[in-house]
């Protein structure tokens, strides 16, 4: 009987707490940055330009104003994993806040890219004098591990069809704002198949199936989402 119950895990996009947190405190983080005077030192990024590298010190938290960014995690011999796409209103870099001195993996840009780049001893002064933008932060952590611990639970028990559509759905921002993204920046087959764990025929094969039933449409700039893609998702 558990077995049964196991192989029958639809994971669903479900809203942010980030998102919850600062509709409710009507909180933006960048207009915040921005009046501190910690949204003043900006960077700009080409595509497939490299923020930070694995093993690099952890200094800076940035924020990303445009843009996107994937972070890579390379083992011992050599092989890589796409562990996290970041866009728009996101952080990076955020474990220098903590006890890890070296950057955890390397940041490269998907497209061209905005970030905001707060020292580690500025962020830890702000986040200890103003609540408002520490219960943000918190709220935002706290939903990065959400979205974490749904990554596992797809990736041991859903096929990669539904993997890759739950991916699409996410980079789209389907169930963190009312609004979402129904076009988002063209990722590689490759970076996709590296996303979900599997190859880059089998994306082929699905990212065509998706086209033929209407739930996406790409060229070579970007990828357009369309809600129907849920179904996908919520099968069983």
């Amino acid at each position: 009987m558990a077995s049964g119950t196991a192989a029958r895990v639809p994971l669903k996009v479900l809203p942010s707490p980030k998102t919850a947190k600062s509709r409710s405190l009507g909180f933006s983080a960048e207009s915040f940055l921005d009046s501190t005077g910690l949204g003043k030192s900006t960077a700009l990024f080409n595509r497939k330009d490299t923020v930070f590298r694995q093993g690099d010190p952890a200094k800076d938290v940035f924020y990303i104003q445009k843009g996107g960014v994937k972070l890579i995690v390379v083992n011992e011999s050599g092989k890589e994993a796409v562990v996290a796409i970041l866009g728009p209103g996101d952080f990076l870099g955020e474990g220098c806040l903590t006890t890890q001195f070296v950057s955890m993996a390397t940041a490269i840009c998907l497209v061209p890219t905005t970030l905001l780049v707060i020292e580690k001893k500025k962020m830890m002064k702000v986040l200890g004098a103003e609540h408002a933008f520490s219960d943000y932060f918190i709220a935002y952590m706290l939903g990065r591990n959400i979205r974490v611990e749904q990554d596992l639970i797809d990736q041991l028990f859903n096929n990669s069809e539904k993997r890759l559509a739950r991916t699409l759905l996410m980079l789209a921002q389907y169930g963190k704002q009312d609004r979402p993204n129904k076009i988002i920046a063209h990722l590689s087959q490759e970076t996709l198949a590296e996303m979900i764990g599997t190859t880059r025929s089998r994306v082929n094969f699905f990212m065509n199936k998706f086209r033929d039933l209407g739930f996406i449409a790409y060229s070579s700039s970007d990828i357009q989402i369309n809600k129907s893609l849920l179904s996908v998702v919520l099968h069983d």
